[in-house]
């Protein structure tokens, strides 16, 4: 009995303690692999402005942003348009230019994602960094089901831009009319 007994203790010891084999960079891949689209509520601060909305991205480079102010935000793949539509002000960019060009990517993400090294933030998170058109761009995943959950990048005015996602729905189906830029005035 006592031998038994002894035997279950190494053995359950053994498994309890094998080492996980994926590591956070490989389940944070895997993860990106099977999602095509997401759709979340978010949370953007720049400085000590808050704005608010809802966001679909569509993998490859697509998103469509509607801010609780009457703003949107929508990229085609090429290009970004953000649009207030209280005093229907337009800004056109090319999303090359901006950092939103290497985080819509996904393939480029996981590229990135397989050089770099993954920090843990706090018990609840995961980042990486990479450096794109000298401005360094912070990506956070959730440690717990490895999603994305935010980013921190610069403005062209050097201000901070924390985006925070909430509410994540992954593989919704979308509206793919949503990814047409807006009419310029």
């Amino acid at each position: 009995m006592i031998k038994k007994f002894f035997l279950f203790f190494i053995i359950f010891f053994f498994i309890i303690n094998i080492p996980s084999y994926a590591s956070n960079k490989d389940k944070i891949i895997q993860n990106l692999q099977k999602v095509n689209n997401l759709s979340f509520n978010f949370k953007q601060k720049i400085k000590k402005k808050v704005e608010e909305g809802n966001c679909i991205i569509k993998y490859p480079k697509l998103i469509f942003c509607k801010y609780k102010n009457k703003k949107i935000m929508v990229s085609d793949g090429k290009s970004l348009v953000i649009k207030n539509q209280k005093n229907k002000q337009s800004y056109f960019y090319s999303l090359k230019r901006t950092p939103l060009y290497k985080i819509l990517d996904k393939n480029n993400l996981i590229s990135e994602i397989k050089n770099a090294n993954i920090n843990i933030e706090n018990k609840k998170n995961l980042s990486f960094s990479l450096n794109y058109n000298n401005n360094i761009i912070k990506i956070m995943f959730d440690k717990k089901n490895y999603n994305l959950i935010g980013w921190v990048t610069e403005d062209i005015y050097q201000n901070k831009i924390y985006f925070e996602i909430n509410d994540l729905q992954i593989n919704q189906k979308i509206d793919e009319k949503q990814f047409k830029l807006p009419k310029i005035n």
